[in-house]
């Protein structure tokens, strides 16, 4: 049986929470391998936060359910002109690796095209991920060059168990390549 996808609701914040927080943060992330728990300690998010998302309407999350229960997540936000930003991508820990986090991204940009007319969609990842970033350039997803500063100062956002944590922005176009012209000219004759 397929996964089910769905947008989700305020009421799912709780379990989004527990999800993202399995996922990234703690012993429990180390079943995975996208996890951030070397780099970071404490909360990734929290309820609040993701209400918030959750009550914006320039910002979506998709749910991936099995049998009912959560196992993965991926925020899709409208931001300038037509540019889209993805995040949040979360799968539970044991579950990383079997294609869902690949899906969730796909319906991501689909998201973003089709709710909010995005040409251009982008992500930030921690530079200390270059396995992360690997995988979304397997993806399509190029380092844009930008770098971001990490809140190291706001432990709403975790506690850096390294120094120097930074963003790298990542990006991808979501229109399809235009073919070349045929060109009628066959040259000078030779």
């Amino acid at each position: 049986m397929e996964d089910a996808l769905r947008f989700a609701t305020l009421d799912d914040a709780p379990a989004l929470h527990r999800l993202i927080e399995s996922a990234y943060r703690g012993d429990r992330a180390r079943l995975g391998w996208t996890h951030e728990a070397d780099l970071l300690e404490g909360q990734r998010t929290d309820v609040e936060a993701l209400s918030a998302i959750l009550s914006d309407t320039e910002q979506r999350l998709i749910v991936a359910e099995r049998n009912g229960v959560m196992i993965g997540c991926v925020q899709v936000t409208a931001i300038a002109g037509t540019t889209a930003n993805i995040g949040h991508l979360s799968v539970e820990p044991k579950l990383q690796g079997t294609g869902l986090g690949r899906r969730l991204v796909a319906e991501a940009e689909r998201v973003a095209v089709h709710h909010y007319s995005a040409r251009l969609v982008e992500m930030t990842v921690i530079m200390q991920r270059p396995e992360l970033i690997a995988w979304y350039g397997r993806l399509g997803f190029s380092p844009t060059g930008e770098h971001r500063p990490f809140p190291v100062d706001n432990p709403r956002f975790g506690i850096p168990r390294v120094p120097d944590l930074c963003f790298v922005v990542l990006a991808k176009s979501l229109v399809p390549e235009q073919p070349l012209p045929i060109s009628t000219n066959r040259g000078a004759a030779r």
